[in-house]
């Protein structure tokens, strides 16, 4: 059975001039994805008038960190460089529901249906590949060669990104976020449906009402997950742009919580370090970071490598004095020691 959208025909989508048998004088005006207003939005209303506050859409997330690193007279610079590197993961509806995103290659997922449900495999982690698919599907390896398992979630049921992020989050009609991690926790492990069974007197004497309070889920359940560093963007000879990523890391570190609020109070948290540095926009011109230490390089993070049982959890003093756990100036680069200044940990609980 043809998809329900084949009833509007091609030019609702994409353009066009019907009506005329010349190829060329039909195809005018014919573009790859029309505006969201002219299309999708005739139907799906709700989902279409969120559509500019989605951080998938607006990419509000970059130019948050752009400008809180950056300054007034270097943001003409820095978005140049967001237009011809960051904008690729711009991301409208079409990109997930009837091609994978074009930051992917692009491509149609099922001829050229709709799905209501985007494949996890050719879009989420079509996008979030390098860290959240190598996590979650259990595919990175320490220093020492060790396999770093598949997140629990992952294995038994093969649970989708769907599972957990909603299509309401996604499609960002849940509220307007500046980045990732800005309002409530979506999602939280401890959110209906999930693990809401998780309180004082449980059963399990590690949940306590400090250590609940205190820690994120992560830092008793997560396993080691993977560090990206300075990310130089440039463009090659023939104006192509491009980045160079220097090697990563797999560890796990604990440190000072960067955005402790009522939504995540916690005082300690698991941080990731984002690939950033002082030098990343330097193609596009000097010191374009001026307030390069306003933001750490060791961010708040939700790594997708969870487990029942680790390392940190075995035993109490798994955790309690084991100075291998958590972010120290040791484990800092000499150069960003003020950015991370908040969130290094002085004193070992």
């Amino acid at each position: 059975m043809a998809d329900y959208h084949a009833k509007f025909g091609c030019i609702a989508c994409h353009g066009g001039v019907g009506g005329v048998m010349d190829m060329e004088a039909a195809h005018e005006g014919v573009v790859r994805n029309r505006p969201i207003e002219q299309t999708c939005e005739l139907c799906h209303l709700d989902i279409s008038k969120a559509q500019p506050t989605n951080l998938h859409y607006n990419l509000a997330g970059y130019i948050t960190l752009l400008r809180a690193r950056g300054s007034e007279a270097t943001m003409p610079q820095l978005m140049v460089a967001f237009e011809n590197h960051c904008n690729r993961c711009h991301v409208p509806c079409g990109q997930c529901h009837v091609s994978r995103p074009a930051s992917t290659g692009s491509g149609l997922l099922k001829e050229h249906n709709f799905l209501k449900t985007p494949p996890m495999n050719n879009t989420c982690t079509g996008c979030h590949g390098s860290r959240v698919n190598d996590e979650y599907k259990g595919k990175n390896k320490t220093a020492d060669g060790k396999k770093v398992k598949a997140d629990v979630h992952f294995n038994p049921g093969m649970m989708t990104c769907q599972n957990c992020h909603t299509g309401e989050s996604m499609h960002g009609m849940t509220g307007v976020y500046n980045h990732r991690y800005d309002g409530p926790q979506e999602p939280a492990c401890t959110q209906p449906g999930c693990h809401e069974e998780v309180k004082p007197g449980d059963g399990i004497a590690q949940h306590t009402g400090y250590h609940l309070n205190n820690l994120s889920c992560q830092v008793c359940h997560a396993a080691e997950y993977k560090h990206c560093y300075n990310c130089h963007v440039q463009k090659s000879e023939e104006g192509i742009p491009y980045f160079k990523i220097e090697p990563s890391v797999i560890a796990f570190k604990i440190g000072r919580n960067p955005i402790q609020s009522p939504d995540r109070p916690y005082k300690y948290v698991t941080l990731r370090h984002v690939p950033i540095g002082r030098t990343s926009f330097e193609y596009y011109g000097k010191n374009l970071l001026p307030n390069y230490d306003s933001r750490p390089t060791w961010a708040y993070a939700t790594p997708h490598t969870i487990q029942r049982k680790t390392p940190q959890n075995a035993a109490c003093n798994a955790c309690h004095g084991n100075a291998a756990l958590f972010l120290t100036k040791d484990d800092v680069r000499p150069e960003e020691l003020e950015a991370n200044r908040n969130v290094i940990v002085e004193e070992i609980p």
